[in-house]
């Protein structure tokens, strides 16, 4: 029975981490597009939030559209993605002896074409701040200044939780 439960804990173990890399794959924000690590201060994050402030000209609105197409492209794919990890790894589960770094291989390469897209992703977004004028860049300069202070006001209050927890337990 314990060699059973020993394999059984392996599989799971195997399973858990080829999802994991998906799940980051399949979350842009991982990579830039959506939630996740860092996804506060992604370039397209900020500006979308800032839209209304930035009184885009005719060609800013252009490359705005262009962006945010692509930007909507890639989270569809990202999503398309984790569909294509949850299926190798489907297919190896089936089978008496899963090749599990088999399903790896599918979500190393799924990873890094998402890494590809997201950078293509942010760099289309940098073009277009590339074209503000300096009173453009300055709300975004301030947004910026303003969410970095909020996150390092919130790391602070966490970290004084998480002392005021460790010794009073």
């Amino acid at each position: 029975m314990s060699n059973r439960m020993a394999r059984w804990s392996g599989l799971m173990a195997a399973s858990l981490l080829v999802l994991s890399a998906g799940a980051a794959v399949a979350q842009p924000g991982h990579g830039g597009h959506g939630r996740g690590p860092g996804h506060g201060l992604s370039i397209e994050h900020v500006l979308t939030q800032l839209k209304g402030q930035l009184g885009l000209d005719t060609s800013q609105q252009v490359m705005w559209d262009n962006a945010a197409a692509r930007t909507k492209a890639a989270r569809e794919a990202g999503r398309g993605s984790m569909d294509q990890i949850k299926a190798a790894l489907a297919a190896e589960l089936a089978k008496p002896e899963p090749d599990f770094a088999a399903a790896a291989a599918v979500a190393d390469s799924v990873q890094a074409n998402q890494q590809a897209s997201r950078k293509q992703v942010r760099d289309d977004w940098l073009k277009l701040y590339a074209t503000f004028t300096p009173a453009q860049k300055a709300v975004v300069r301030d947004a910026v200044k303003q969410r970095l202070e909020r996150m390092e006001s919130f790391r602070a209050k966490m970290k004084e939780r998480m002392q005021s927890r460790g010794q009073g337990g």
